[in-house]
């Protein structure tokens, strides 16, 4: 006797007008990652070589002779640490792996993607992550692996198609949801926890000009009504506490989550350069709104594509089990950050396992009241006591000029000016590197200038160079000079130095950056 098909069945994988269906939703979860790994790559073509090259400002080589010696040489040291660039870590293998993941991403971008092709882009980027050291030590390095990692599930095994035939496993999106959980609730959390000033709502009165990288709207942002920068902060704390309580609920209020979640980020990409933290937030958030929600408002030839693509689906049980498999693991490895985010002591952007397949995360757990600056000044003049013919070190994004607008950077990132915002925060000591960066500006080596936004001494090298600690603000619009900025010297920050500075020379030498 021939069986019926009940007319309230629902197919398996979900059809374009079910709550259900994701074939969408996976097209742009897989070409926005594309992007983010493009761009990050595209940072490591243009500042690797000049930051842990072999004659970089904090050398790979060196590095990883001290991470041996604590590690082991072996395939133990490899597993607590995989990287490519355990084995070889040349200039040229560098750039090779920087260029070759770029390429990769931009196949993702034009819509082809399948397992082994994630799994190398998510190799490639760790392989940097692992020996970046502080250059790569922000929490969106081991966000993009895990998020990169869960991508690699999402794809089919072999096929490269926009819309291939294998639907998108649902328990991968249900594990982007668990992750974009973690990272607004953890970053809320932290807020919470951390300062006064986020629990009293005045936060907003200083995060946007005391940022890393400040963007061309941030000083509007700054001025803007008290009012209105204390309903940012309850903004805030709807999209990084409420709404990610709602990732897992029914459809309409998990599409309201997602939507808040993506709004949120869209603003703070306006409100400044946060490389491509933000970009990268949105794609986990992607996974709480269906194929329903997305045929509203993509175009309609996409939108047909899906469809055929979802009428010509085949199930895969390896697939299944795979993901199941996948699943297990990460429920797992989740235990220790769910911990975490319910400790008192909570901490952020921490990783528990050697593959950060699951972190911790957080942001601006406290605001700074006043923004400081560490300018490098040089000068060709023989006497360093002269206060005159001090030249500065523009930086690329950091404000040095008070007449400079400042640029939109993001999603890229200056790896060189988000350390000396860090370093202004703190002493010398904390950060040893930027001796070895006033050697090589003392020697015009021409990596390390190409970090800054332009050479004052193009033709003969600087006979001192020195840091000097300022503190900025925005001025306020309107002013008379029509500047940006408005700055007081604070003090040294590094005496001035010089190539014949025999303290200098031992420094480097100890440190293994001088020979």
């Amino acid at each position: 006797m021939k069986r019926t098909t009940p007319s309230h069945f629902r197919p398996p994988f979900g059809s374009i007008n079910s709550s259900r269906s994701y074939w969408l939703t996976r097209f742009l979860i897989l070409r926005l990652l594309g992007i983010v790994y493009a761009v990050a790559f595209l940072v490591a073509i243009n500042q690797i070589v000049p930051l842990i090259g072999s004659h970089g400002l904090l050398p790979v080589e060196i590095y990883l002779d001290r991470v041996r010696t604590g590690l082991g040489s072996g395939l133990a040291g490899f597993l607590r640490l995989p990287s490519l660039f355990w084995f070889i870590h040349s200039d040229t293998a560098l750039l090779v792996i920087a260029w070759l993941g770029f390429l990769l991403s931009i196949v993702l971008i034009a819509g082809f993607a399948n397992a082994p092709l994630m799994t190398i882009l998510w190799f490639f980027y760790m392989s940097f992550v692992h020996i970046g050291q502080e250059w790569y030590g922000y929490g969106w390095e081991i966000q993009l692996l895990e998020t990169g990692f869960l991508a690699i599930f999402l794809c089919p095994l072999i096929e490269m198609k926009p819309f291939p035939k294998r639907a998108p496993p649902f328990v991968i999106i249900v594990l982007f949801r668990w992750l974009i959980f973690r990272i607004m609730m953890g970053s809320g959390l932290i807020k919470f926890r951390g300062d006064e000033i986020w629990r009293n709502g005045t936060a907003l009165y200083y995060h946007f000009e005391t940022q890393p990288l400040p963007g061309p709207l941030s000083s509007w942002f700054h001025f803007l009504p008290k009012s209105i920068l204390r309903a940012g902060v309850l903004f805030n704390w709807l999209a990084e506490l409420v709404a990610p309580i709602f990732v897992f609920w029914p459809r309409m209020l998990r599409h309201f989550a997602g939507v808040i979640i993506i709004l949120f980020q869209f603003t703070i990409i306006l409100s400044g350069n946060l490389s491509f933290l933000n970009w990268l937030t949105i794609v986990p958030a992607i996974a709480c709104l269906d194929d329903d929600f997305w045929k509203k408002i993509l175009p309609q030839n996409l939108v047909q594509k899906a469809k055929e693509a979802q009428s010509r689906a085949v199930p895969s049980r390896g697939i299944t089990i795979g993901t199941w498999i996948v699943a297990c693991l990460i429920i797992l490895l989740s235990v220790q950050p769910a911990f975490n985010l319910l400790s008192s002591r909570q901490i952020m952007n921490t990783s528990y396992d050697p593959f950060e397949l699951v972190n911790t995360y957080g942001a601006f757990g406290s605001v700074g009241e006043k923004r400081f600056n560490i300018i490098f000044e040089g000068t060709d003049h023989s006497n360093p006591l002269d206060t005159f013919g001090w030249k500065p070190y523009a930086y690329k994004s950091l404000p040095v000029s008070l007449d400079q607008m400042p640029p939109q950077i993001a999603p890229y990132q200056l790896r060189l000016d988000w350390q000396m915002w860090f370093a202004a925060m703190s002493s010398p000591e904390d950060y040893p590197w930027v001796y070895n960066l006033i050697w090589k500006l003392l020697n015009n080596d021409p990596n390390a200038v190409g970090l800054f936004a332009s050479n004052p001494f193009p033709q003969i090298a600087p006979t001192y160079i020195r840091a000097t600690l300022y503190q900025y603000s925005f001025a306020k619009p309107g002013n008379p000079k029509h500047n940006w900025w408005q700055r007081q010297r604070l003090g040294t920050w590094i005496a001035p130095l010089s190539i014949r500075d025999s303290s200098l020379t031992q420094f480097l030498k100890s440190e293994g950056w001088l020979r």
